[in-house]
C-alpha cells in the first residue's frame, strides 16, 4: 500500500476564519499515513491542505522583510546593503527555486487526484475542495508565469521510476499566453464552486478566485500591449510565444480584467477600510492591522503562541525596543517618500528649501503637511509617535556660531561631549533612533517603517512577536484593477470614479477628472498604495518600464523626479533631520539631503530581467526547454 509523508505542523494556520480555533490547532500530528488514512478523515485532510496554503510562494512577505529593500522602496540598516545593487540578467532574486516549484504543484496535483478517488468521504466534502485546489494551482503558475513566461503546465501527478527514460516526463514550455489563459479559465470554474464567504479569509473564496483572474489579466494585458512595443527584443528565440503575446490579445485581457473586479465589487461585501480612525495615515495603517477588516479578500495569517512572525521586532524604533535593542532594520528611502503627492493632486519634492536657502520646521513632521495619508501611514516620519511614545529621529545639531554639523557616534549612547567646552559639557548629538550610517539598529534613510508594524504591547519581544497576518489580495486592488482596465479600455471616466475612492480614502477631497486619468497617474496610484506589499517590481516589469526606472546611469539625488511616473529612479536616498543650536532658529530642524557611503552603482535593469533566468542544470535535466530571451 503506497504511502504518503505528510507533516502536520502546530503552526500551521487554521483554515477556518478564527484567531482562536484552538480545536483546529489542537489535531494530533503524526509522522506516515497510509494514502487510505489520509484521504478518510475529513481532519487530516484539512491540514494537507493546510500545508498547501502555508507553502503558497511570496517573493517578498512579512516573514522575508528583508528582502523589502531590494527595490529602492528602502535601505537596510544592517548593513545589507548589496540589495540596492542586486540586478543583473543572470541573477534575480525575485526567481523561485524551479525544482522545489515543481514539487509543490506534485503535491496539489496528487491532493487533487487522491481526493477524487477516495471513497471514504462524501461527494459533497469532496466537492468543497474542488476550488481550493484549482485556486492553489492557479496561482503558483500565476507566480510562475510573472516570472518565467510560459512554462510547462502540468496537470497530473508524474511517476518515475529509477533506471527508466526520462524523455517520456520531460515536458516543453507552453506559450505564455497559454498560461495566463489557464489561470483566467481555472478561476472562471473556481468562482462558482467556491462560497462567497467575506468572514473566511484564509482560505480560498469566490472573492479570492475573482480577485486572482482580476490581477492574472491585468497582468497579461499589460504585456500583451506593452512588451513588443516597448521592450521588441524580449522575446524569446526562437520565437513559440513562450514569452510575449499578441498585442490584439489586450483588450480581451483587460476585459477580463474589468469584468472580474466588477463581480467583486457587485458582491457587495468588500470594502476600503475607512474611517475607523480619524486621521487618515492613522486608518490606513490600522487596515492592515485589524482582522475584522472588509478590505481583506485573502491574508496569510498568524496566531499567538502558535505561528508568529518578527517583523515588529526587527523594525520597532530602536528607542522603544522592548527586547534586546532590536528595530530599526527596514527604512523607507527619502526617494518613496517624496513620492506621496500633495493633497490638492499635484507632485513636488519636500520643501526642504526655498531658493538654495534651508527651511526651518518648529516641528519636523510639518516638513509632511497636507501630504497624502498614505505617506505617514506607511511610514514613521521623523517627530511623529509610535505606542505613544514620540521617536527620536535626528542626525544631529547645526551649530550656528562655529558653522558646523556635530554628530553623536552612537544613538543607543547619545549624550557625548561637547566640541566647544564653553558650552554646557554633555548634549544629546543624534537622536536615538538615529540616522547614522552603518549603525545597524538607526533609521539610516531619516525614515522607519510604519505599515504592518504591530503597535500591541509586547509584539517587540522575541518571545512573543506579532500575529499581524500578511494580506494577499485586498479590496483597493480590485479598484485599481478596475480602473487600469477600464483606462485601457479607452474610458477614462470610469477609471476616475474607481480610482478616486481610493484617493479618497488617502485624504483627497479633490477627486482627479477624466482627463487627468492616465497610465502615469495609474503607476504612480499603485507604487504609493501598496508599497512594501510587493507589487512595485512586478508591476514596472509588466508595464514595461523597468529598464527605464532602474536605468544604471547612478542618478543624482537631484534627479529626484516623483511627478514623471518612468524616471530613474535606480539609487536609495536619505533625508536627515538635524537640530538647530543657538541663534534665532535655535531647536528647529533644517533637512539635509544625504548619500549612504555605502552603495555602489546603482540598479541596471536589463531587457533579460524581464524574464527570469531559466537555469543552464534546469535546462540540462529538459533539453526541451528553451532559454528566455537575452539569456
Amino acid at each position: 500500500m503506497k504511502k504518503i509523508i505528510i507533516f502536520l505542523f502546530i503552526a500551521i494556520i487554521p483554515l477556518h476564519w478564527s484567531c482562536n480555533d484552538k480545536a483546529y490547532m489542537d489535531v494530533q500530528p503524526e509522522t506516515v499515513l497510509t494514502t487510505d488514512q489520509v484521504f478518510s478523515d475529513e481532519a487530516v485532510v484539512k491540514s494537507v491542505l493546510a500545508d498547501l496554503y502555508d507553502r503558497m510562494p511570496t517573493g517578498v512577505y512579512i516573514d522575508n522583510q528583508w528582502d523589502m529593500a531590494n527595490y529602492n522602496e528602502a535601505m537596510n540598516s544592517n548593513g545589507d546593503y548589496w540589495r540596492q545593487n542586486f540586478v543583473n540578467y543572470s541573477y534575480d532574486n525575485a526567481n523561485l527555486n524551479w525544482f522545489d516549484i515543481y514539487k509543490y504543484i506534485r503535491d496539489i496535483n496528487l491532493f487533487s487526484e487522491r481526493l477524487k478517488a477516495t471513497k471514504q468521504l462524501s461527494d459533497a466534502v469532496k466537492a468543497s475542495y474542488v476550488g481550493e485546489v484549482r485556486f492553489l494551482l492557479a496561482n503558483i503558475y500565476f507566480e510562475m508565469v510573472k516570472r518565467y513566461g510560459g512554462v510547462p503546465l502540468i496537470l497530473h501527478s508524474i511517476n518515475y521510476a529509477l533506471g527508466t527514460p526520462a524523455e517520456p516526463i520531460q515536458f516543453p514550455r507552453s506559450k505564455e499566453s497559454e498560461i495566463y489563459d489557464f489561470i483566467i479559465a481555472q478561476m472562471d470554474s473556481a468562482k462558482i464552486e467556491l462560497a462567497n464567504d467575506p468572514g473566511n479569509k484564509v482560505r480560498a473564496t469566490k472573492a479570492a478566485a475573482l480577485a486572482l483572474q482580476a490581477r492574472a489579466a491585468i497582468y497579461a494585458g499589460s504585456i500583451a500591449k506593452y512588451n513588443k512595443a516597448i521592450t521588441p527584443s524580449v522575446v524569446a528565440l526562437p520565437d513559440n510565444g513562450e514569452v510575449g503575446m499578441s498585442g490584439a490579445d489586450a483588450i480581451k485581457y483587460y476585459q477580463k480584467a474589468l469584468d472580474a473586479s466588477k463581480e467583486i465589487i457587485a458582491l457587495g461585501s468588500y470594502s476600503l477600510y475607512i474611517k475607523k480612525n480619524p486621521a487618515y495615515e492613522d486608518n490606513f495603517s490600522s487596515a492592515f492591522l485589524d482582522k475584522s477588516s472588509s478590505e481583506v479578500i485573502l491574508a496569510r495569517d498568524y496566531i499567538l503562541k502558535y505561528k508568529t512572525q518578527g517583523f515588529t521586532n526587527a523594525n520597532q524604533p530602536f528607542s522603544q525596543s522592548e527586547d534586546n535593542g532590536d528595530g530599526g532594520e527596514l527604512c523607507p528611502s527619502y526617494n518613496l517618500v517624496n513620492s506621496f503627492e500633495k493633497l490638492d493632486n499635484t507632485f513636488t519634492k519636500l520643501p526642504i528649501a526655498t531658493a538654495g536657502v534651508p527651511n526651518y520646521y518648529t516641528n519636523p513632521t510639518y516638513l509632511f503637511a497636507d501630504r497624502d495619508g498614505r505617506l505617514g501611514g506607511t511610514v514613521i516620519l521623523p517627530g511623529t509617535s509610535f505606542k505613544g511614545t514620540p521617536v527620536d529621529i535626528w542626525a544631529g545639531i547645526f551649530d550656528v556660531d562655529a558653522g558646523k554639523f556635530y554628530s553623536g557616534d552612537d544613538p543607543a549612547n547619545p549624550m557625548v561631549r561637547y566640541p566647544d567646552p564653553k558650552l554646557s559639557p554633555y548634549i544629546q548629538l543624534i537622536g536615538k533612533d538615529g540616522p547614522k550610517d552603518n549603525f545597524r539598529h538607526a533609521a539610516v534613510t531619516g525614515f522607519l517603517v510604519r505599515k504592518y508594524l504591530d503597535p500591541t504591547t509586547h509584539s517587540g519581544q522575541r518571545g512573543v512577536r506579532s500575529d499581524v497576518w500578511w494580506i494577499r489580495f485586498r479590496y483597493a486592488e480590485v479598484l485599481l484593477i478596475a480602473a487600469e482596465a477600464s483606462l485601457e479600455l479607452g474610458d477614462p471616466t470610469s477609471a476616475a470614479v474607481y480610482i478616486n475612492q481610493v484617493r479618497a480614502r488617502a485624504g483627497f477631497q479633490t477627486g482627479l477628472t477624466a482627463g487627468e486619468i492616465t497610465l502615469g497617474r495609474i503607476v504612480h496610484e499603485n507604487k504609493v498604495e501598496f508599497a512594501f506589499e510587493d507589487h512595485l517590481y512586478w508591476d514596472i516589469k509588466r508595464w514595461r518600464i523597468a529598464h527605464k526606472i532602474f536605468s544604471g546611469t547612478n542618478m543624482n539625488i537631484t534627479d529626484l523626479n516623483p511627478s514623471q511616473y518612468d524616471a530613474t529612479d535606480d539609487k536609495v536616498y536619505s533625508l536627515w533631520p538635524y537640530k538647530i543650536y543657538g541663534g534665532a532658529n535655535n531647536g528647529k530642524f533644517i533637512f539635509v539631503e544625504h548619500t549612504s557611503p555605502n552603495l555602489g552603482p546603482g540598479h541596471n535593469f536589463q531587457f533579460g530581467n524581464y524574464y527570469c533566468k531559466i537555469g543552464d542544470d534546469i535546462i540540462s535535466q529538459n533539453p526541451k526547454l528553451t532559454k528566455n530571451p537575452n539569456q
